[in-house]
């Protein structure tokens, strides 16, 4: 899955202009115009980074910050894109959990080196699935479905993952059962992953009205759909 950026700005005629050079690199972008829709696009996407625009109505950029590093401390990179140019106000940006500042006017290509560079620092690399409000953490051994935690057990935990690494592909129970039960000698049953996948639907699958994350592909197996 590619890494999840938010562009949080006011402007959007940059907010595009951003949103352009980043889909172009690679990235996943999603887009917030004020400091509270931001708010509920950092618990729906768990974005690796935000681009953070500091003179935001509703919620100031510098608030949403602060907000934000309540949330994730240090799983959540931020660059602060401003017009505030003083030296004060940068340092002040950084110490509120900004990773990098920089100022309006400014060059696309730059802030797209300025975000692969800060993705590239040690504990910052986003170490995270997320698709649609579902996000796994694989180092922490957490999921959380918008704002709330799921508990699933080991072989939930590693099918949801494994899925979520191969979205949109099928996957049949031979290669499930590879993936969840290596190197065994007991025999393992098709309908143990049928079992599981079952319990895993009614732990992630929140809205009945909705669509399926993982779908049934009839004679073959299991598909996450992205």
């Amino acid at each position: 899955m590619k890494q999840t950026i938010l562009i949080v700005e006011d402007d959007k005629m940059i907010r595009e202009l951003i949103s352009v050079y980043l889909t172009k690199a690679g990235y996943e972008v999603k887009e917030a115009e004020d400091g509270e829709a931001a708010k509920e696009a950092f618990l729906t996407y768990h974005p690796c980074l935000i681009i953070l625009d500091l003179m935001l109505p509703k919620l100031s950029g510098e608030e949403f910050c602060m907000w934000v590093r309540e949330q994730e401390r240090n799983e959540v990179s931020i660059i602060m894109l401003s017009a505030k140019v003083r030296t004060v106000d940068k340092i002040n940006g950084l110490k509120l959990g900004a990773d990098d500042y920089l100022t309006k006017p400014f060059d696309g290509d730059e802030l797209v080196a300025h975000v692969e560079a800060v993705l590239r620092r040690p504990g910052h690399f986003c170490q995270k699935l997320t698709f649609d409000g579902l996000c796994i953490k694989p180092r922490k051994g957490e999921v959380i479905l918008y704002d709330n935690q799921v508990h699933l057990t080991k072989y939930e935990f590693n099918l949801l993952y494994y899925l979520m690494e191969n979205p949109n592909i099928v996957l049949s129970r031979e290669q499930l059962i590879d993936q969840l039960y290596p190197n065994t000698d007991k025999t393992i049953l098709d309908r143990t992953i049928d079992a599981h996948i079952k319990k895993l639907r009614e732990k992630i699958e929140d809205n009945p009205a909705t669509p399926l994350r993982i779908q049934t592909v009839r004679g073959m197996g299991y598909k996450f759909v992205q």
